[in-house]
């Protein structure tokens, strides 16, 4: 009969099989500080860090191979110093499709006409309130900055509207996006170059955020004012077709990872995709679906590179930017 000891140690000391793969280290900063080096360590660290460096490599692939990359991201990135990097991604052509929220459109714009402020998590919310500063994390966002956006806006408003009243044109959302990016001329702008350089930015909740408010107000003076937001569907999910490659690249979730991901499902599924979120899968929400998800339904193809990167895209964008779209693939 086994003593306790002895079960016991046969539990806690039980045989194993070797398995093959990548051994387990970090960087050796003995060899003192090289960033690249760094980043490419990742791949061996382990969690995170390691589908980080894996999210790299898909991304490289989609370069090389002449993927067509569409881009999703949320507004609170360009709320964030974000907008810098999507506008060098824009600026040199580096994506060919972009869907994102209102907020990322007007706040692009806005910081045409005056500064984002970087503020406190815990700053009161009556306190700003009463000057005037909205609130956007810990950014800060004076109110004077929408009002200008107004006055901008309305007068594309009605140059828009006059259109449709003398040549029966009527305006899509990704029509106002480029509207507004011609005429803010401004090459710190996201939209001005997407304009310039012909790259689709969709948004299919245009209707949200301060570009909402302004469309409600004209509306009230002009009633017969129409958005075709059908014929943006349909152009959008038409890029999807005769692809030889797709790529996703989405950082957030909600409307824009689905709205890629579902034109994606018109051709099959996408080749390559990058999910960059802090999203949760237990409540079985879009948002925090993982890869698997989507290829069950048919947006990303069964033997897709995929995966999914749990963190802060403001921690971990710049890094994958700098280890693929501007370090293999320098400025056109």
């Amino acid at each position: 009969m086994k003593t306790n000891d002895k079960i016991a140690r046969e539990n806690l000391l039980r045989d194993s099989e070797e398995i093959a793969g990548t051994k387990i280290e970090g960087y050796d900063f003995n060899n003192g500080v090289d960033y690249s080096k760094i980043v490419e360590s990742f791949g061996s660290m382990g969690f995170q860090a390691s589908h980080l460096s894996k999210a790299i490599e898909i991304v490289n692939k989609m370069i090389s191979e002449e993927a067509f990359i569409f881009l999703g991201y949320t507004s609170n990135m360009v709320s964030s110093g974000l907008r810098d990097i999507f506008r060098y991604l824009v600026e040199n052509k580096k994506v060919n499709a972009i869907v994102t929220t209102t907020g990322a459109i007007e706040e692009d714009i806005i910081k045409c006409l005056g500064d984002f402020i970087l503020g406190d998590f815990r700053a009161s919310g009556k306190d700003l309130r009463e000057k005037g500063i909205n609130r956007i994390g810990n950014i800060f966002v004076p109110n004077s900055r929408y009002v200008k956006f107004e006055s901008f806006f309305q007068k594309i408003l009605e140059e828009i509207y006059e259109e449709q009243k003398t040549l029966g044109k009527i305006v899509t959302p990704s029509e106002i996006i480029w509207k507004l990016g011609e005429k803010i001329n401004d090459e710190k702008s996201i939209c001005y170059w997407a304009w310039k350089n012909k790259i689709p930015i969709h948004c299919p909740a245009i209707t949200d955020g301060a570009i909402g408010d302004n469309i409600y107000f004209f509306k009230y003076e002009h009633e017969d004012f129409i958005i075709d937001v059908a014929e943006d569907v349909k152009r959008f999910n038409d890029l999807t077709f005769g692809l030889k490659k797709s790529g996703v690249l989405i950082l957030g979730s909600g409307i824009v990872k689905h709205h890629i991901l579902n034109a994606n499902m018109l051709r099959n599924g996408a080749d390559y995709s990058v999910y960059i979120n802090t999203a949760q899968e237990f409540d079985g929400s879009d948002a925090g679906a993982l890869p698997e998800e989507a290829i069950s339904w048919g947006k990303i193809l069964p033997d897709a590179e995929a995966i999914k990167v749990y963190g802060d895209a403001t921690i971990l964008f710049p890094i994958l930017v700098a280890e693929s779209f501007a370090k293999n693939f320098p400025k056109n």
